[in-house]
This record gives structure tokens, sequence and C-alpha cells, in this order.
């Protein structure tokens, strides 16, 4: 269990710091700015990277919503739940922190939105409540549906973690204009602690609906992958014994 915390923490640290990272120190830089498509590649290559660094110690979940999904589609043990998200809410805010740490180096920088997510006021298209939520909850079932089906008995062994962060950068590329995208209530908080204020009130949303987008499809996942179904995620990984 220790190795498999450690996992997650550094998993959605690396999320949070990438993903994020992109957007508040490169996506408008001058003339150089990588935009919404650059933001949206980070965040699909920060998951296919840790994917392949340490998916095999803990599965590779660095979400709270996908942690759900999957023990909604009984392919996460319920001993692993709890200890999983609170590694991730803490690799996320501590990767936000290290990535304020690193912005504020720079004479005149202010924290703004801080790659927080949010809806009216602070959606970045200004997209109302209700917009957002069906947004995020429609995103995060199929982030979910994607994993679910490249995780499963048939699926090509060894490549999930291609179509997952290519997944998770098409939604990118989809949402960011509506709410930031989130579908990862760990990466929306980590942000928001430093962002503050309406931020941080808005926080509940990005929590509500990732996570009912995945116990969705998570669901719907148990009938449609029957004979794929696991309990737990084998830890592939051997240390030698001297």
């Amino acid at each position: 269990m220790a190795r498999r915390v450690v996992a997650e923490f550094f998993g959605t640290f690396w999320l949070t710091f990438g993903g994020c990272g992109a957007a508040v120190l490169a996506a408008a830089y001058p003339e150089l700015g990588i935009g919404f498509l650059g933001v949206a590649f980070a965040f699909g290559l920060t998951v296919l990277s840790m994917a392949y660094a340490v998916g095999h110690i803990s599965g590779g979940h660095f979400n709270p919503a996908v942690t759900l999904g999957l023990w909604a589609a009984g392919r996460c043990a319920p001993k692993h739940v709890a200890p999983y998200i609170v590694a991730q809410v803490a690799g996320a805010v501590i990767g936000a922190g290290a990535l304020y740490l690193i912005a504020s180096g720079k004479a005149g920088w202010v924290p703004g939105g801080f790659a927080s997510n949010g809806y009216g006021a602070q959606s970045p298209g200004g997209y109302a409540l209700g917009a957002c939520l069906v947004t995020e909850l429609l995103a995060t079932f199929f982030f979910l549906f994607i994993i679910l089906g490249a995780t499963s008995k048939g699926a090509a062994t060894g490549f999930a973690g291609i179509p997952i962060g290519l997944g998770l950068t098409l939604i990118h590329l989809i949402t960011i204009p509506v709410t930031n995208t989130s579908v990862n209530p760990a990466r929306s908080t980590g942000p928001a602690l430093f962002a503050g204020g309406e931020h941080i009130a808005q926080l509940w949303l990005f929590w509500l609906a990732p996570i009912a987008g995945a116990i969705i499809a998570g669901v719907l996942a148990r009938w449609l992958y029957a004979d794929g179904g696991i309990v737990d995620t084998t830890v592939v990984e051997e240390r030698g014994v001297a």
C-alpha cells in the first residue's frame, strides 16, 4: 500500500505541475505561447508519461474521480479508495505549491486564476453553472469510458496509456473554454487553494460533476465489460531479493 500511495502522489503531482504549469507559465508566453493546444497536450502527456512510469505500481489513477469510477466498475479494491484519494489530493496541492513558487519568481507576476476551474465569471468563456456541470459530467464519463475500455480484457496489452493520454488531450481541446477543464477533483483543488476567493467557493462543482460522471461510467462498465472486471490492481514490478 505504501508504494501504491507514493505512486499516486507523484503521478498526481506531475499531472498538476505539468498540466497547470503549461497553462500558467507557457500558454500565453509573449510571441511563443503554446495556447490551448499546447496546454491540452501537456495534460495528456503528463498522464501518458506517468502511466508508464508508475502505472504498474498503483494502476495509474492520479484522479479521485478515476479511483471512484474504477471502484464502481469493480476494478479498484475498496481498501484502496481512501488512501488513493488522500495521496492524489496531497500530490495536487504540493504540485500546485511548487508551481506557485516558480511562477512567483518573476517580477510583477500575479496569480490571477492560477489555472483554476470555474463557472460563470470564473469560466474562461463565461459559461453558466448548468453548462459547466454538464460539460464536466460528460467529459469525465467518457474519460472513464476510455480508461475502462483500454484496460479491459481483450484490449491491446501494454498500450492503454496512449488512448488514455490522448483522450485527456481531446477532452481539454473541447472543454478548456468552458471550465478550464477539470475532470479531476484533485487537479481542481490544488490550484484553487492558491487562487483563493471564488475559485475555492466553486470547487464543489469540480468534485460533484466529475465523480458523478465517473461513477455512471463505472456502473455501465460492469455490464458492458462483464467478463473483464478485476477486483484489485496487480503490481507487476518485483524487487530482487539479495
